[in-house]
């Protein structure tokens, strides 16, 4: 479909190319919402912005005046549009907080999942007590309507702009942050003018429902050194229905954080005085802990795994062989210098990952292609130095363990044994009932020099990455996002989906080219030719983090485990301490069947027993009393149905050996 708007003039002509492939010509400037007016008049209403050949405009932005170009309107429906809007919405926050409290000065507003935010420098501290009244004035500017008008100035221009508005800080970032650009942008809406790249809405009017969530404080460039600013969380919607979903959806998360589920529960704990980000198990937790490893190290031996121990620190030289140190410098602790202490020594370093150490294994003798592929595993302890700031529980810590396995084999073989570390990831979560996720595959950025290797060795190793991912049965369409790669090589990751919807990065497998090489640990194996040859390894890990991946399953799981995970799988209630012997018997059976028993004989009533039971999220409970005990039977109570009925011992313990055995995950309770 071709359709001319002005006599055709080809000296002077703008071919506009829909998604569709249809082409609208233009003799005449015209914006993106022209277009969309040319279409429909609902299509019109409906656009936000545009994409014009791949980049994000705001819908009044001027097309070319002639040539051609590809546009793609974005309204509501586009995975664009939130963040769109939650943008324009962060300046709509920041003009109401201007409104309410003068004197302020700007810092940065950028969008974050889920919502956004904006640094403030403020004398007056902003508490939850106000978000009542900027809301307030939030919701009038979005009445008002204003368009967001979009601004480009020379940088000394723009300079004197904010020295007259005295915005110090946005000075600063044109003169030193910006200081290649020759010009800038900025959006004036009303009496508001901001530095900002865009794009945004139209107008104010097109912001949905909104609301404040939370106030903490932040540097000024993240510089502890430099201002101390207030950082104003929110979040917004297109729907009031959308946003109390979401609103319902973080009262969830607050009920499952696995911080206060975990302290309440006593499986972990984080000492100050040990260190911040340095989980400590505690015996519930470690019970969750341990069933994991020997599931995992069982699978492990099925697969013809060798399990190995390796120390959890070594020389810096391993690491910069590896490249470990200096890439990732800023996130580790700093090295152990032993002749600063002693006058003499080598330095080391608490190892940032497993890898160097099993590739040292794999050099400790000759290999034969009879070797491969060789199969080398360990939960290993590494340490990161995360900033304090972003240590989160279990979930973002200094010190974890890695279920860490890695793969020597002939390039032959990458496809069956990539093909095997996927599967066998695909078989943990599906065991922990985890069977929302995504696979997202991360390749190399071509333009930056972050990565090491040769091109042609990483378009080698992403090709037969994205082979066996696609080849996979029951593996979703994997997802591919340039410049996530590890530097030594692409990478595939599991994205999982808890039960309320929230994504948690876990299982990873990651192929690598690189460190066999010569210019890193120069791996060999003698091949059929009798000629030496170089290994390819990959790297896997269905857990993760072990401190990450229990966190998740705690909040996921909401605390009540599965009957083969729960640290106490089986509560013994007597109705009245008369029964306590034949309890006891009880529980000795249980206990020689493998259970993890716990007791209640206090000289309680029986439903403040069975309530605290029901709290501390036991799966199951045996109550004893008189007709129990007459009939050689218990009571079973389930944490999920209640009460089914009394049943022979016998059966009792068969009915939970049975749904441990087969690890069953029969719902997430709510």
């Amino acid at each position: 479909m071709t359709r001319l708007h002005e006599p055709k003039d080809t000296a002077r002509m703008l071919n506009v190319i829909l998604p569709d492939g249809s082409t609208l010509n233009y003799t005449r400037r015209v914006t993106a919402l022209d277009v969309a007016g040319d279409i429909g008049k609902r299509l019109a209403k409906a656009t936000l912005a545009a994409e014009v050949d791949g980049k994000l405009v705001g819908s009044d932005q001027l097309l070319p005046a002639e040539g051609e170009v590809r546009l793609r309107l974005i309204t509501q429906r586009d995975p664009e549009a939130l963040d769109l809007m939650r943008h324009s919405c962060a300046h709509v926050m920041a003009r109401a907080v201007m409104r309410l409290y003068p004197g302020v000065q700007l810092a940065f507003g950028p969008t974050i999942e889920n919502g956004f935010y904006y640094d403030f420098l403020i004398e007056q501290p902003i508490s939850e007590d106000d978000f009542p009244r900027i809301e307030a004035e939030m919701r009038n500017i979005v009445a008002e309507g204003e368009l967001f008008e979009r601004v480009e100035l020379p940088r000394t221009e723009a300079v004197e702009l904010c020295r007259e508005l005295g915005q110090t800080l946005k000075v600063e970032h044109i003169e030193e942050g910006l200081g290649d650009e020759a010009s800038v942008s900025f959006y004036r809406q009303g009496e508001f003018v901001d530095l900002c790249r865009g794009p945004h809405l139209a107008a104010a009017s097109k912001v949905g429902a909104v609301k404040l969530l939370s106030v903490a404080g932040a540097y000024w460039k993240g510089d502890s050194n430099r201002e101390q600013l207030q950082r104003l969380y929110g979040t917004a919607w297109f729907t009031q229905d959308d946003l109390d979903e979401h609103l319902r959806k973080l009262e969830e998360a607050r009920r499952r954080d696995h911080r206060v589920l975990g302290r309440q529960l006593e499986l972990f704990m984080i000492d100050p005085k040990v260190g911040s980000g340095l989980v400590m198990w505690l015996p519930k937790g470690a019970t969750v802990r341990r069933e994991l490893e020997a599931f995992i190290y069982d699978e492990l031996l099925r697969r013809g795994y060798q399990p190995v121990y390796t120390p959890a620190i070594g020389r810096v030289e391993l690491y910069e062989t590896s490249g470990h140190y200096p890439y990732y410098k800023e996130s580790q602790f700093p090295p152990i210098d032993l002749a600063a202490h002693w006058g003499e020594g080598e330095k080391y370093l608490l190892r940032p990952m497993n890898c160097p150490h099993h590739i040292r294994i794999y050099q400790s003798k000759p290999r034969s292609y009879r070797d491969l592929p060789l199969r080398i595993a360990e939960l290993g302890l590494v340490h990161r130095y995360e900033q304090s700031g972003e240590l989160t529980g279990m979930t973002r810590v200094r010190g974890f363990t890695q279920d860490d396995a890695h793969i020597f084999c002939t390039a032959e073989q990458v496809g069956d044994e990539f093909r095997g570390c996927l599967e066998m990831t695909q078989f943990v979560l599906k065991t922990l009932g985890l069977e929302n996720y995504r696979v997202r595959l991360s390749f190399g950025d071509r333009s930056s020099d972050k990565y090491v290797g040769a091109p042609e060795t990483w378009e080698r190793a992403e090709a037969a990455l994205a082979q066996v991912c696609r080849e996979m049965p029951g593996l979703p369409e994997p997802h591919i996002e340039v410049g996530e790669a590890a530097f030594y090589g692409p990478k595939a990751d599991f994205v999982v989906n808890d039960c309320i919807g929230r994504e948690w990065q876990l299982g990873t497998v990651q192929l690598d080219y690189n460190l066999p090489s010569p210019q890193r640990f120069g791996l060999e194996y003698i091949g059929t030719d009798n000629q030496p040859h170089e290994p390819v390894m990959i790297h896997r890990a269905p857990f993760g983090s072990l401190e990450r991946f229990v966190g998740m399953l705690i909040e996921h799981f909401a605390g009540a485990f599965p009957l083969w995970l729960a640290p106490e799988q089986v509560r013994v209630l007597v109705v009245s301490q008369k029964f306590e012997d034949y309890a006891r018997q009880v529980e000795r059976r249980l206990v020689e069947a493998g259970l993890r028993v716990g007791t209640d004989y206090r000289p309680e009533k029986i439903g403040a027993k069975i309530r605290d039971a029901q709290l501390e999220l036991i799966p199951y409970m045996f109550v004893i009393g008189g007709r129990e005990q007459e009939g050689g039977a218990v009571s079973v109570r389930d944490r999920l149905q209640g009460d089914v009925g009394a049943m022979p011992v016998d059966e009792a313990l068969a009915k939970l050996r049975e749904e441990i055995d087969a690890k069953t995950v029969r719902r997430v309770a709510g």
